[in-house]
């Protein structure tokens, strides 16, 4: 299957290396990862292992941080379902930013976007899954006191006049040819993207700043962010800057990425330790030979073996997730036992989580932006 990224859709095994000619951006270097270490001490380890692999301006924050300037993050999260795994590497790793750089993180929640989007959503039932993602987001420890949450319908006050400013500058065709829109779709998914536009400057509109912005996003979510990067501009606002992570695979296979659609290819946050053991090992996908002998004799393939390369979000010690892949690679470690190291570090983190979650809705009322 030949791949295909856009906001919309994640098919095929994913050539990142092409993605970065075909997007126009750069590929994060070891200069980069040299200048981020000695600005914040460290590096993430998803940095470290190249998951966050690509961005735009990036180097132009940094620069403007070491002169005292600081930026702001910025994110979101259309809610239409469940929070699996695969949509928290990226906010793990703000968190991170946010810890090491001391910074605001702007989180939008476009609660308009599903309900524009799918024909059968209903606007209550997105409703409640934008109370159950915010409970999420919130459980993986954000500072309460520099983290704001942007909801669309309940912001328009202040969102909507400066998306009308989006709007008047970007014409019909430009969204067209960006995510193959025609006659059939509806006004609102037409106007959508001035409103997904609108905190990559809000946060200098309402204090009268000129801190510069830096979004953390998949990479299929590129194609939202060039068409702002060009109409803020226009605006008379500085381009915001993006840094680009690769995929989580679903459980199924290295192809694509995961999705709560599909209940066999995701880990949700709210699944119990028995859930996640019955999907590990029903679902992920191996790269074990087909006999224990085989296995012994040639080793396995830790490209395409899903624990292993799951591993690589979950075990932070260097040390160890290398003794796991050569062991693998050896022969030494089957496939059900690189799975039950997997359940085990997925079930420890979500039992941290799902505590948090549980205290959660207390302190929603404090990430919410006050007008």
């Amino acid at each position: 299957m030949p791949q295909k990224v856009n906001p919309y859709e994640v098919e095929g095994k994913i050539d990142y290396d092409k993605l970065i000619a075909e997007f126009g951006v750069k590929k994060i270097t070891p200069e980069v990862l040299k200048e981020i270490q000695n600005l914040t001490g460290e590096l993430h380890p998803y940095l470290r292992r190249g998951i966050f692999f690509a961005y735009r301006d990036l180097k132009k924050v940094l620069d403007e941080y070491k002169k005292g300037n600081k930026f702001f993050l910025y994110t979101g999260r259309a809610p239409s379902g469940p929070i699996h795994l695969g949509h928290i590497s990226v906010w793990r790793f703000m968190k991170w930013l946010q810890d090491r750089f001391d910074v605001e993180v702007w989180f939008q929640f476009p609660d308009e976007e599903k309900f524009l989007f799918k024909q059968n959503s209903k606007w209550e039932e997105i409703q409640k899954w934008l109370y159950e993602n915010m409970l999420d987001v919130i459980a993986l420890g954000f500072d309460p006191k520099k983290t704001h949450f942007l909801i669309d319908t309940k912001h328009a006050g202040i969102m909507y006049p400066e998306a009308v400013k989006v709007a008047k500058k970007i014409t019909f065709s430009t969204i067209k040819a960006a995510f193959g829109f025609n006659d059939s779709n509806n006004i609102g998914s037409i106007f959508y993207t001035a409103m997904q536009t609108v905190p990559v400057f809000l946060p200098n509109v309402l204090r009268n700043e000129k801190r510069p912005c830096l979004i953390p996003l998949g990479i299929d979510q590129d194609v939202h962010f060039r068409i702002s990067r060009d109409v803020v501009e226009k605006l008379g606002y500085e381009k915001p800057a993006i840094i680009h992570s690769k995929f989580m695979p679903p459980l199924t296979g290295i192809s694509g990425k995961m999705s709560s659609s599909n209940p066999d290819s995701a880990i949700l946050m709210t699944d119990s330790p028995h859930e996640v053991k019955r999907k590990i090992n029903k679902y992920a996908f191996s790269g074990g030979r087909d006999t224990v002998e085989e296995h012994r004799k040639y080793g396995g393939n830790v490209e395409v073996d899903i624990a292993c390369q799951w591993l690589k979000y979950f075990e932070f010690d260097d040390k160890k997730l290398e003794k796991v892949y050569k062991d693998y690679g050896e022969g030494k470690l089957l496939s059900g036992e690189v799975k039950k190291i997997l359940i085990d570090k997925i079930n420890e983190f979500l039992a941290e989580h799902q505590k948090k979650r549980k205290a959660a809705p207390k302190l929603i009322d404090k990430f919410i932006y006050k007008v």
